[in-house]
């Protein structure tokens, strides 16, 4: 059984920075790609970032130059390192992993960017 907990959201104001943590338990980890999404209310949930297992990034346009995902193999961790927040920022982020079909998810943590 895959389990995967997020942590490091929070409060920041315009402009600031905040890192998310995403523990994953599983022998998939290492293999794995593994992605980042939020939500924001009355949204859809929307793919913000996505590593591989060979560390291979890709990321959304809205976040580009802002946001870097990283992984810790040995640690079983992802990442993601926000710069430069924005207030269309604010959403829930939750981290997801794909074993065997089966899509994987946090609970997610809330990122609230406001003054």
């Amino acid at each position: 059984q895959v389990q995967l907990v997020e942590s490091g959201g929070g409060l920041v104001q315009p402009g600031g920075s905040l890192r998310l943590s995403c523990a994953a338990s599983g022998s998939i980890f290492r293999l794995a790609t593994m992605y980042w999404y939020r939500q924001a209310p009355g949204k859809q949930r929307e793919l913000v970032a996505y590593i591989t297992s060979g560390a291979n990034t890709n990321y959304a346009d809205s976040v580009k130059g802002r946001f870097t995902i990283s992984r810790n193999n040995a640690k079983n961790m992802v990442y993601l390192q926000m710069n430069s927040l924005k207030p269309e920022d604010t959403a829930v982020y939750y981290c997801k992993v794909v074993d065997l079909g089966t899509h994987y998810w946090g609970q997610g943590t809330q990122v609230t960017v406001s003054s």
